[in-house]
């Protein structure tokens, strides 16, 4: 036999000892024999005589001393839960209150069945109603309502030990904890000394952007107390629980019964979902971690920051699937947990030689499927925040004067270097602020700053995010700033390109404050500033008006590539690359159409609507229908029209296709 079997025989011995007594002092009570001295020929106790004493390692016995009972409050609630332990208690009930009626438990009955009674122990904020071990029915007078024991206390005095039915549907148990990297693991330590400290409030604000590090910190922490660990969403608590005092309670219980601690997972938690934590906080105990991003004005709790590995961690976690080149490139270029590095890992050598995209260092396969399996790990949680674009131009492709082009060359190196530069030559040491790189393409619609942003994403080999500001602004105080942050978090850890088109709009410089409104809009744009120095990807906002872009973003801002409108002989280039191969093109006058002055988009468009004309013409592309489509791009540009500028007499000499 187990000790676990030994115990629970031991247990139910004593509980059908002490059922024997309780039913002879029932029985004793229904015959008006109470006090009747000495035992009987059975050998059980006699009703006079105390309750049988469990052991200390017992339920009944840690229940008591868990939750402070005195020895008649104990008893009450083995009355209680002895209606689920014996059926015949209902009818010795009825009958020691001398009622059909009352065939369950009172307070009147226990005042009259056990010794030392007390008025206090039914009292609102006594034991037995606080936490609650014993639930009291509607039935008024409270003396002879109906008590019950609560389900959970029930089956502990039975030697069920579970968690709560009624908070398993807010609460998850969080796996243990692999080994922490160096970093981390220091963090954990110090946390065990916080602990260790005897404080009498053992609460901790864990700050940062990483939940998962959050987790594996707590979780760590929590094993080595010998605590299960278990999550709380703050956003469910405040969905789906008006009050949070109850389940509070419940989950002190818990702490009391059980070796639990508590995670709450409050970073994206609202103003509402802030409070219920706080509530909660203030009815609970035990160890508890509240994730955060940022501290909370709290004084009983203690605030750790709680960052992700260091990038010489996360390249020593890599390099357990590549050499070292390439686990430095995944290193500098995704800031991930080390569980998620080894799934990554895993998820690659199961799908070996997938499509890698072209990136500085190594363009091996299996560096590739990793790349690749990566940028797949990230994409969920940006494909909920932000339009994803495919990366299909090339910076070979831009039409750009040497100096641009020269500028975004330069971004692409610095991005693909940063951690040669930052960690292997020491400047992120002498850093403040974040290591990314923030750069505004300024020019008119159309001179290419969206295709701009594809060729430097597909160059690096990252996901280029456009971001949809109907998605990020919200007119509810607070949430701009929110899903802001939850979009720059995802785009840091995954290795995606931030595209802000029409950043003015969302950049814009701060007005004077006249009412609240401008007040909160000048907080929203005074985060943005905050967020894009300490974002650590590559950021690109795109304006057609850069005078109208607050100027503390473009002090802050790497580089500032103008996008001006495209000379002849750039036109010139466009119109030869506007078709593909495979479209019927019959002899056009590049020079003829080089001096139209429209930009590149624009050219795209008559491009593409000349092809639409010769599909329902014949299927061949001639200047005659260039020329009528870039007609109707000038009207649809409000542009004056020349009409000799669009004239053709068949027979003209042509020049290019």
């Amino acid at each position: 036999m187990s000790t676990r079997e030994q115990w629970l025989a031991a247990n139910d011995d004593f509980l059908s000892t002490r059922l024997a007594w309780l039913r002879g002092r029932l029985q004793a009570l229904a015959d008006g024999t109470r006090h009747a001295p000495g035992r009987d020929p059975a050998g059980d106790p006699a009703p006079d005589a105390g309750p049988p004493a469990p052991g200390p390692d017992l339920p009944l016995a840690r229940l008591a001393a868990a939750f402070g009972l005195n020895g008649f409050e104990t008893d009450i609630v083995f009355l209680c839960a002895a209606m689920e332990l014996d059926t015949g208690m209902g009818g010795l009930c009825a009958a020691a209150q001398h009622d059909d009626g009352r065939g369950h438990p009172t307070f009147a009955l226990a005042m009259q069945l056990f010794d030392d009674p007390a008025w206090d122990a039914m009292s609102p904020d006594g034991p037995l109603r606080h936490w609650p071990l014993v639930n009291v029915g509607a039935q008024v007078p409270l003396t002879v309502a109906r008590l019950t024991a609560d389900e959970r206390v029930v089956n502990f005095i039975k030697g069920l030990n579970h968690l709560d039915w009624r908070l398993g549907s807010l609460l998850a148990p969080v796996p243990a904890p692999g080994a922490l990297p160096p970093s981390q693991a220091e963090t954990a330590v110090r946390i065990c000394a916080l602990v260790q400290s005897a404080r009498p409030v053992q609460e901790f604000l864990l700050a940062g952007s990483s939940r998962s590090s959050k987790e594996l910190v707590a979780a760590t922490v929590a094993r080595a107390f010998g605590l299960e660990l278990f999550r709380l969403d703050a956003e469910a608590l405040a969905g789906g629980q008006p009050d949070s005092v109850p389940l509070a309670r419940l989950w002190h219980r818990e702490v009391l019964l059980n070796a639990v601690a508590l995670f709450i997972d409050a970073a994206d938690a609202g103003p509402a979902g802030q409070q219920l934590v706080r509530r909660w906080l203030s009815e609970s105990g035990g160890l508890v971690f509240v994730a955060v991003h940022e501290p909370w004005p709290r004084a009983e709790t203690l605030s750790v920051d709680v960052a992700r590995p260091t990038a010489a961690e996360q390249a020593t976690a890599w390099g357990a699937g590549l050499d070292a080149g390439g686990a430095a490139a995944l290193a500098s270029h995704f800031d991930l947990d080390l569980p998620a590095i080894a799934d990554t890992l895993a998820r690659a050598a199961a799908s070996p030689g997938g499509p890698g995209p072209t990136v500085p260092g190594d363009a091996s396969q299996e560096f590739s499927a990793v790349w690749a399996a990566a940028l797949d790990a990230a994409r969920p949680a940006l494909d909920q925040l932000a339009h994803r674009v495919p990366a299909k131009a090339r910076l070979a492709q831009l039409k750009l004067p040497d100096p641009e082009m020269g500028l975004l060359r330069e971004i692409v190196g610095q991005v693909a270097r940063r951690g040669t530069v930052y960690n292997d030559y020491g400047f992120a040491a002498r850093l403040n602020r974040g290591t990314g790189i923030s750069v505004l393409f300024a020019g008119e619609s159309g001179t290419g700053k969206t295709m701009a942003a594809e060729a430097l994403a597909a160059e690096l080999g990252l996901l280029l995010y456009k971001i949809d500001l109907s998605a990020v602004v919200s007119k509810y105080i607070g949430e701009t700033e929110k899903n802001l942050r939850s979009l720059f978090d995802a785009a840091e850890s995954g290795g995606a390109v931030l595209f802000f088109d029409e950043a003015d709009a969302l950049f814009g410089k701060r007005s004077e404050v006249r009412d609240s409104h401008d007040r909160y809009a000048n907080i929203e744009v005074s985060y943005l500033l905050q967020r894009m120095e300490s974002f650590n990807g590559l950021a690109v906002l795109a304006s057609n008006r850069k005078d109208s872009v607050d100027p503390a973003f473009l002090r802050r801002l790497r580089f500032v590539v103008n996008f001006p409108f495209p000379a002849q002989a750039q036109r010139r280039s466009i119109w030869q690359e506007a078709f593909p191969a495979e479209t019927p093109v019959g002899g056009l006058d590049l020079d003829r159409l080089a001096r139209l002055n429209l930009t590149g988009g624009s050219i795209h468009n008559v491009a593409l609507n000349a092809a639409f004309l010769a599909a329902n013409d014949g299927g061949l592309v001639t200047m005659e229908l260039m020329l009528a489509a870039a007609r109707s791009e000038y009207r649809k540009l409000e542009r004056p029209i020349n009409d000799a500028d669009f004239a053709w007499t068949p027979g003209e000499v042509r020049h290019g296709h």
